[in-house]
């Protein structure tokens, strides 16, 4: 059978259920995503390749269910004579697939979607862009933590391996453009050295302040056409002032270090920026630094407004690692390639997920972060649930209800005067943990 025809007979079993998914996931790009990746399948399995795709995805969205029982509620088998299949059978499956194709996957859907989504909500012209880290847990294996890494605190290790990961993020709407991960051991600028190439032009990205170096943003704004970089200055950094713009708004000049020219020959001795110092009440002065050096382009105090956008990222991580992760201690997957095969699914169905929002937000006309993330999500797995049982006849109507469902669930508009005072409601426990020993046994 050749391999049209294969995906055609996986196609005509295949559950109406995900037909709202593949609305957005164009079926071509799976097909693609498996002769990308050399694990197109021309075997008539129990589990087919690109059914597996579907059910990494069912695992970011059904976190209180095991593998097995997603694959039978989903309806993701072939016909036969049994309705479901053996656990060791589905952990077949995943090797199988392995992460590449779900990475070639996420990749298309993001660049597609981040980048329409940003382009579609500009400020002075340009898309709003933001990257950050973060890290998660996944399961205290040999395997993991040799090839993960853990946090070390003098002698003191982390009691679950770390995968450290850096993201780039369509600020407005939280549509994950592009993200790299992997060791914990590597930096967060290694990892962020991966995306710049998936910046586009005519945009603006705000990144963290442990994020400036010479390195990496020079490279930003001179690899692309009109690309800026909008940054929080550390206290430690020297300049020298070259012009004044206006009250509190200068034009500035850094020395680029050795070391850095030594690692790129195309960097320059010098480096012009603008400076922009302020004080929010209640708060500490600060000062931001950006390669928009128009001061009648980008005035003062849009600039001051548009920098606390950057906190857009922080949230989005936190919709994945609280809200669809379930606070949990760690992911499934016990072994590196499953690890980076189950994050590729969770990232794809976090952005599958801000996609309706967005659309919802779009027929309500209100910014996609004013839809509720945790009762979207919830709607939409709710809706999968019902569709792997329902008629084929009524999933239409029942889609277009869940889009009327999600345009109520609009948030009052954010209250920036709003603080809260750091502060932990709940201190450790008094037991001690168990963390591994130089042996590599658990104590």
């Amino acid at each position: 059978m050749r391999l049209a025809a294969a995906l055609e007979a996986v196609a005509s079993f295949s559950p109406e259920s995900f037909e709202d998914v593949r609305r957005d996931i164009d079926p071509e790009w799976v097909d693609q995503a498996l002769h990308a990746t050399d694990t197109a399948t021309l075997r008539r399995r129990r589990l087919p390749a690109a059914q597996v795709i579907w059910l990494v995805i069912g695992m970011a969205l059904f976190r209180n269910r095991s593998i097995c029982d997603i694959v039978a509620k989903l309806n993701l088998v072939l016909p036969g004579r049994t309705p479901t299949v053996a656990p060791s059978s589905v952990a077949e499956a995943r090797k199988r697939l392995s992460d590449e194709p779900l990475q070639w996957l996420f990749t298309r859907a993001g660049d597609a979607w981040g980048h329409a989504s940003a382009a579609a909500d500009r400020w002075q012209g340009l898309a709003v862009y933001g990257v950050d880290g973060s890290t998660t847990r996944v399961p205290d294996t040999e395997e993991n933590r040799g090839y993960f890494g853990s946090a070390v605190n003098g002698r003191d290790k982390s009691a679950y391996p770390l995968v450290r990961f850096v993201g780039l993020m369509a600020l407005r709407s939280h549509l994950l453009v592009s993200v790299a991960f992997g060791p914990y051991t590597k930096s967060e600028l290694t990892y962020a050295s991966e995306l710049w190439a998936a910046v586009a032009d005519n945009s603006l990205t705000i990144v963290d302040k442990a994020f400036f170096a010479a390195g990496a943003l020079i490279p930003l704004t001179t690899a692309g056409k009109n690309r800026h970089w909008l940054i929080r200055a550390k206290k430690k950094l020297r300049w020298r002032v070259i012009e004044k713009l206006g009250p509190n708004d200068f034009l500035v000049e850094m020395t680029v270090s050795k070391k850095a020219r030594s690692q790129n020959s195309k960097l320059p001795e010098k480096w012009t920026m603008r400076l922009i110092q302020y004080q929010r009440k209640g708060f500490r002065p600060s000062a931001l630094l950006t390669s928009m050096t128009d001061a009648k382009q980008f005035p003062v105090d849009e600039i001051v407004e548009l920098y606390h956008e950057r906190w857009e990222l922080e949230l989005g991580w936190d919709e994945i690692k609280t809200e669809m992760l379930d606070r949990e201690e760690a992911i499934r997957s016990k072994s590196p390639t499953a690890v980076y095969q189950e994050l590729w699914g969770l990232f794809l169905a976090y952005n599958l997920i801000r996609l309706e929002m967005e659309r919802a937000a779009n027929e309500a006309k209100v910014q996609p972060t004013r839809i509720s993330f945790v009762t979207a999500m919830r709607f939409i797995i709710d809706e999968w649930m019902w569709c792997a049982i329902a008629s084929p006849g009524a999933i239409p109507r029942h889609l277009r209800a869940l889009r009327a469902s999600l345009i109520g669930l609009i948030l009052p508009p954010r209250r920036p005067e709003r603080r809260y005072p750091r502060a932990v409601k709940i201190k450790m426990s008094k037991y001690p943990r168990k963390r591994p020993s130089p042996t590599g046994r658990l104590h």
